[in-house]
């Protein structure tokens, strides 16, 4: 199947699962991730009608989106990989939602360089819901501290969560956690599921998934 075709297949598995728990048609977004895709397997996606995107690597982005967004007006951006502090300008430049700040150091270069540049993006917090050692993330029991830093000292808006279950794990847990921190913080927005997993997490209160393999195909190793 297509890119296309595998976009239309996603979304009706997305109001079918809006339905079965309840929810109103509509009120999950979908992001399409479009890591390590060219522009040119992008553009049939964009034809389909979809708008929001995500990559995982500033650089990368920045070597097909500013052209793709000329070409169409509404993209909206989303970076959903890690943030080198090296690389804060051009994220804050480049992207509409920034969903992976995920330590002190990183929010303050964010909230330095969103003054600079008089440009706002939306922040969400990535939190390591499985404490794993090697996954980014502010760990559960410091998520409200942290929320609490950007909001006061810092001055920003935390506008949604986010999360990456361990992959050998049960996601349910870690997406029902994410849900009652948000609920703790008064945090809507929650950034979780993904290609394998996004009916669950939109059964447990995502109000975001991201979709890549689903819609493109494997991904080439870059």
């Amino acid at each position: 199947m297509s890119a296309r075709e595998n976009l239309e297949t996603i979304r009706a598995a997305i109001a079918v699962a809006e339905s079965e728990a309840g929810r109103q048609t509509g009120m999950v977004r979908l992001v399409a991730v479009s890591k390590t895709k060219t522009a040119d397997e992008i553009r049939p996606v964009i034809a389909a009608g979809q708008r929001v995107f995500g990559e995982n690597r500033v650089q990368e982005a920045q070597s097909k989106w500013p052209g793709l967004t000329a070409e169409t007006a509404g993209i909206e951006l989303h970076l959903i990989g890690p943030l080198q502090s090296n690389k804060t300008a051009d994220a804050v430049a480049l992207f509409d939602v920034i969903q992976t700040v995920d330590r002190v150091k990183i929010a303050r270069e964010i909230a330095r360089e969103m003054e600079k540049q008089g440009k706002r993006p939306a922040l969400y917090v990535q939190i390591n819901t499985g404490s794993e050692p090697q996954k980014a993330g502010i760990e559960p029991k410091e998520a409200g501290g942290f929320i609490e830093l950007c909001r006061t000292d810092l001055g920003l808006e935390i506008a949604g969560l986010m999360c990456i279950p361990p992959a050998e794990e049960n996601p349910g847990p870690h997406f029902a956690l994410l849900a009652k921190i948000g609920r703790d913080n008064n945090i809507d927005v929650l950034s979780m599921g993904m290609s394998g997993d996004f009916e669950t997490a939109i059964a447990l209160g995502a109000t975001t998934v991201r979709v890549g393999s689903a819609i493109f195909g494997a991904r080439q190793s870059i």
